[in-house]
C-alpha cells in the first residue's frame, strides 16, 4: 500500500513539473456539444474538438483534471484504424472509437495515465471520443450507443 502510494506521488510530481513547462506550448481548441444516446437515455457532453494533427497529437496531454461532463473529440477524414497512447496524460480516460455512421464501434476503458502501451481502435474510426475514466460503466455507455452533436457532421 505505502510503496502504491509513492508511486502515485511520484507520477504526480513528474505530472505536475511536467505541466508547468508545457502549459505555455498547449495548444487551444474550439468546443462543441455531443449526445451519447444509450440504452437509459441521452448523455450529454461539452468536448474540445482536435481537428489538426498538431492537435490530434497533443490531445489531452498535461491536464491535471477534467469536468465529469467534459471530454475531447479527435476528428478524422474517414474511417480508418486508429491508435493512441496516454504519454503524458495525467488523467485515466475511457476512449470511445466511433464509426463513420456515428455510432461507437469499440470502447477502452480506465487507460492508465503516463502508459506508452498502444490502444488501437480494432474496427475502423472516424472519430474518437475521450472522457474521464469510469464514465463509460457509470454511464452505460455500450459498442452500438449513437454520438450526435455539430462537430461530428458529415465532412
Amino acid at each position: 500500500m505505502v510503496a502504491r502510494l509513492a508511486s502515485f506521488l511520484f507520477l504526480f510530481v513528474v505530472a505536475v513539473m511536467a505541466i508547468g513547462a508545457a502549459r505555455a506550448d498547449l495548444l487551444r481548441f474550439d468546443r462543441a456539444d455531443l449526445t451519447i444516446a444509450t440504452a437509459t437515455g441521452p448523455k450529454a457532453f461539452h468536448v474540445e474538438i482536435a481537428a489538426t494533427e498538431a492537435q490530434r497529437e497533443q490531445g489531452l496531454m498535461y491536464r491535471p483534471m477534467m469536468a465529469a461532463d467534459a471530454g475531447m473529440v479527435f476528428l478524422y477524414d474517414r474511417p480508418q484504424q486508429v491508435a493512441f497512447w496516454m504519454k503524458n496524460t495525467v488523467i485515466p480516460l475511457d476512449m470511445l472509437f466511433i464509426g463513420g455512421n456515428g455510432r461507437i464501434v469499440s470502447i477502452h476503458e480506465r487507460a492508465v495515465p503516463f502508459s506508452e502501451e498502444t490502444i488501437a481502435s480494432g474496427p475502423d474510426a472516424q472519430d474518437v471520443l475521450e472522457v474521464n475514466g469510469g464514465t463509460v460503466a457509470r454511464l452505460g455507455i455500450q459498442v452500438g450507443d449513437l454520438v450526435t452533436g455539430p462537430a461530428l457532421a458529415p465532412r
